[in-house]
């Protein structure tokens, strides 16, 4: 009889289906491919390298006075890649990262590709090497790399929302934090975590469908059910119990991960130092707290607004004619808004409503009494907003942040919702990460601008300049296929 299945037709110790399920319990074990995901995905990398060169050899015709095009150079290019991704390739089996960060990555990873490659290039004095070649090499790398890294991301993505290259975890503790995690990881399943149990002594947890026991019944619950990571939010006063999951997860080969109390209250970036033994937290400013951040920030601003007022005309002179032919009244609208802390400016709108006296304290609604038939086409496309480029130019708005709220907003607003004036520690922008994730138009509810609030917050605490671009192509994208919520 086969012990696997009790199957009496199966007369050996080792039959086919034996081997085909010992081989899928096997694999469900530990890793699911991870590790093989990653080398699949770094081989690829050192393949767009490669071509990248074999691409520049074939437009270049083999130049034979460039030193670039020889064995030597080719080798260690690949050599100078390979210390590369090193450090970099865990891009490759993160599980959260998002694609402004990956963009921002993979410039960091050719940077340091970059300076080995010319550090090697000088030590062995290969330096009949044309700059040309160089930038042409770099100009086609880069922008390769990069959408290989975001399409690897989207391909990973996929495969672990169909249910593979996951890990079964399971969450120690059930009050608010062990909730708040549980929440997030069954939020995406892209993140490619199997919640396989929740443990808690609290009475409280024992309807959440998740639950499988009491601390006691952990060990031999992942005895028996291969678990890969454990997630420990017991609070503060539970330190012998910690330390008895840790000899768990230790004597089964689990990967311990412990969720801080601080979670509770802090949900700002923050780096782990130490004074000694003792770890502290730092919180992090916002990243525009930096002066080259705030520069290259401005300077994008400056140029993208400066392009775009050189060619608004092609805009204006039409828009101008519909505005004038559809109502009495100026082209543009003006009015007072909340900007950079908390200083006062006037923005600039083309006029989409009839002249009234409660533009200032009524927002737009869907079906507006006072928007005019071109207005609303006008909102509808967010061609309202084009005039908001001067706003820009002047330095009193940047293309991507918080939006900027009119005067009496802000003072209702600031007294009713935490962190509102956090958004206004940057510069309003024309778009905004909340915006482009579907909180724009009309507030009718207080949820509706909290929601707004903590978009805009978290962009001010995580911004980079990929991130601005990311906004701005979705914005682009949004307003090409319509959105329900511009009115």
């Amino acid at each position: 009889m086969c012990p696997t299945h009790n199957d009496t037709h199966c007369l050996c110790h080792i039959c086919a289906r034996c081997i085909f399920y010992s081989f899928i319990r096997l694999m469900e074990k530990k890793g699911r491919y991870g590790q093989f995901i990653r080398s699949l995905f770094t081989t690829v990398d050192f393949l767009i390298l490669n071509l990248t060169y074999v691409v520049l050899y074939l437009l270049n015709g083999n130049t034979p006075d460039d030193d670039f095009f020889s064995r030597q150079v080719w080798f260690m290019m690949n050599i100078s890649f390979a210390a590369e991704c090193l450090i970099f390739s865990n891009i490759h089996s993160r599980r959260v990262v998002f694609a402004d960060r990956v963009v921002l990555t993979a410039t960091k990873a050719v940077m340091l590709f970059a300076i080995l490659f010319f550090a090697f290039l000088l030590f062995l004095n290969l330096d009949n090497i044309h700059v040309l070649t160089f930038v042409k090499f770099f100009l086609i790398f880069f922008p390769s790399l990069s959408c290989w890294w975001l399409l690897s991301r989207r391909m990973l993505k996929i495969y672990r929302s169909k249910g593979g290259n996951y890990k079964r975890i399971i969450i120690i503790g059930g009050d608010i934090v062990g909730m708040r995690l549980l929440d997030e990881m069954l939020e995406n399943n892209e993140y490619g975590y199997r919640i396989m149990g929740l443990f808690d002594d609290n009475q409280s947890t024992h309807a959440n469908a998740y639950y499988k026991g009491k601390f006691d019944d952990i060990d031999q619950f992942i005895k028996d059910n291969f678990i890969d990571e454990m997630y420990c939010t017991l609070p503060d006063g539970k330190e012998g119990l910690v330390q008895k999951m840790i000899r768990i997860a230790d004597s089964n080969a689990v990967d311990f991960y412990y969720v801080p109390q601080f979670g509770r209250t802090i949900k700002r970036n923050f780096d782990l130092q130490s004074i000694g033994n003792v770890p502290i937290l730092a919180i992090r400013p916002n990243p525009l707290s930096n002066p080259i951040n705030r520069i290259i920030k401005r300077i994008f601003d400056f140029v993208f607004s400066s392009c775009a007022l050189i060619v608004s005309p092609l805009i204006l002179i039409p828009v101008a004619i519909g505005i004038k032919l559809t109502s009495p009244g100026p082209i543009f609208f003006k009015q007072k808004r909340t900007g950079y802390r908390g200083k006062e400016f006037v923005c600039y709108k083309f006029r989409t409503m009839k002249v009234n006296n409660l533009s200032d304290s009524l927002q737009a609604s869907k079906n507006d009494p006072r928007k005019t038939r071109f207005g609303d086409f006008l909102r509808r496309s967010s061609i309202d907003e084009l005039p908001q480029f001067f706003n820009v130019w002047r330095g009193d708005m940047s293309i991507v942040g918080p939006r900027p709220h009119m005067l009496k907003h802000t003072k209702d607003y600031s007294a009713l919702i935490d962190k509102y004036m956090v958004r206004h520690t940057i510069k309003p922008g024309i778009t905004g990460w909340a915006q482009v994730n579907g909180y724009r138009g009309e507030t009718r509810e207080l949820w509706q601008m909290e929601k707004r609030v903590e978009y805009d917050v978290w962009y001010a605490e995580n911004w980079n300049f990929m991130l601005d671009l990311k906004i701005i192509y979705l914005t682009v994208w949004n307003a090409i296929r319509g959105e329900k919520n511009a009115f």
